[in-house]
């Protein structure tokens, strides 16, 4: 199973499912992140965290622990 932790920069993914529980999870979807949604990875920080992307055309920064949450195609 693929993560958006896992994604490189530069690259394009689209998201096959949301894990997480609750709120967790309802605030993922909140910004924007569903599924099938694309994800371009613009930057990751020098330790990974946080990750810099670009979702349905605004820039977003999550967390690797929330980005271990989002399940890849």
């Amino acid at each position: 199973m693929k993560t958006l932790k896992d994604a490189k920069v530069g690259e394009t993914v689209t998201v096959a499912r949301l894990h997480g529980e609750g709120p967790v999870k309802r605030r993922i979807m909140d910004m924007g992140i569903t599924k099938g949604v694309q994800i371009y990875v613009r930057k990751v920080a020098p330790l990974g965290d946080p990750m810099e992307l670009n979702v349905r055309g605004y820039e977003l920064s999550v967390r690797k622990a929330d980005a271990e949450m989002i399940e890849l195609a």
